[in-house]
């Protein structure tokens, strides 16, 4: 799937979010041999420990974009100074969905506040979340109307047992009929949300996606 030049983007998963890029110098068995990796923000060199947990991605020659967690495991000097990362085998690469965000089923606690008081703050869960939006369950009697903009925090609870809590303006995009009669469903879509909070959801989905495959869930 990796080919010997290929760039690889990697993230970490840490509170600084940092974005890297590099290319694949040596492939050995379940080891990555990469070159030091560059801040795309900065332009600098990062450096980065061993054990460093990431999440790297790619886009192969069919132009399918693919995700996996990996750890540097080394630090190698040869003609280059490289770094070692893990790789987990082709078959366990995480495919991106794109043109849009890989979304999850999953219940989160949200917090609904008004833009101008318009109405009482609320509480609402999701049923699914990606990166550019969620689906909320809201009361019927909640005076929520369409394409109303409201505030909207979330808790995100990661595996290493941290929890995040973002904020963001959404847009409430339609309703639609829920399981339970006294509910329904509201498709949120993000706006103007910035490139750190951004990471933090996009580092929850893909965590949430590596649970489901462990479990065996059928994931897209």
């Amino acid at each position: 799937m990796l080919k010997i030049g290929d760039v690889i983007n990697i993230e970490t998963i840490d509170e600084k979010a940092e974005i890297l890029k590099c290319k694949l110098v040596e492939l050995k068995d379940n080891q990555l041999y990469i070159d030091y990796p560059i801040n795309i923000s900065t332009g600098r060199t990062a450096f980065l420990m061993v054990g460093t947990e990431l999440v790297a991605s790619f886009v192969n020659n069919d132009q399918i974009a693919y995700r996996f967690q990996t750890e540097i495991t080394d630090r190698v000097k040869e003609n280059i100074p490289m770094l070692s990362l893990t790789y987990p085998g082709d078959d366990q690469l995480v495919r991106i969905q794109r043109r849009k965000y890989v979304r999850i089923d999953t219940t989160l606690d949200v917090a609904i506040h008004p833009m101008n008081g318009e109405f009482q703050p609320l509480t609402a869960v999701t049923t699914d979340i990606s990166a550019g939006g969620a689906a909320i369950l809201i009361p019927k009697s909640t005076k929520l109307k369409q394409d109303q903009e409201v505030i909207v925090w979330i808790s995100l609870p990661f595996q290493n047992e941290t929890i995040k809590y973002i904020k963001t303006i959404a847009k409430i995009v339609r309703f639609t009929p829920a399981e339970n009669d006294l509910f329904l469903k509201a498709p949120l879509q993000f706006l103007n949300i910035d490139t750190e909070t951004r990471q933090t959801l996009i580092r929850f989905c893909f965590q949430q996606q590596i649970l489901m495959r462990r479990k065996g869930l059928n994931i897209e």
